[in-house]
């Protein structure tokens, strides 16, 4: 492989590394008004808590920002609780780790995993909000 091509596959990576966060930019930092306006409406929620430092938290950012822009979950509402800063919120939703995804069918948790990674199960969790 020659410079030109190295330099060429450098930047093609470093260009598509920002396009999930292009994606998720779906997700609001988390607004109690808005959360119970979501659940009065049996909207589809997720609870995304997780960590700038988290690697777990990084793995999970692309998969989320896949399936939030596919159609079916055009109505699913998501909130960004950070594991950091926001210890009241961790408590609320009895939070112990980054890394937690939590579902929301209205009013009612329907799902939750810690640590997952796998864009298999985490569809599968997002299916249950919907």
């Amino acid at each position: 492989m020659n410079r030109r091509h190295l330099l060429g596959a450098i930047a093609l990576t470093t260009a598509t590394s920002f396009i999930p966060l292009a994606l998720a930019a779906d997700t609001k930092p988390f607004d109690q008004k808005a959360f119970d306006a979501a659940q009065a409406a049996n909207l589809p929620i997720l609870i995304d808590v997780s960590a700038p430092w988290c690697p777990t938290c990084k793995a999970q950012a692309p998969i989320l920002a896949r399936l939030q822009a596919e159609p079916r979950m055009k109505s699913l509402v998501a909130f960004k609780i950070d594991f950091d800063s926001q210890k009241d919120l961790l408590r609320k939703f009895n939070v112990q780790r980054q890394s937690t995804l939590i579902v929301f069918k209205g009013k009612k948790e329907v799902g939750r995993s810690t640590g997952d990674t796998n864009p298999s199960s985490i569809e599968a969790l997002l299916n249950k909000s919907i």
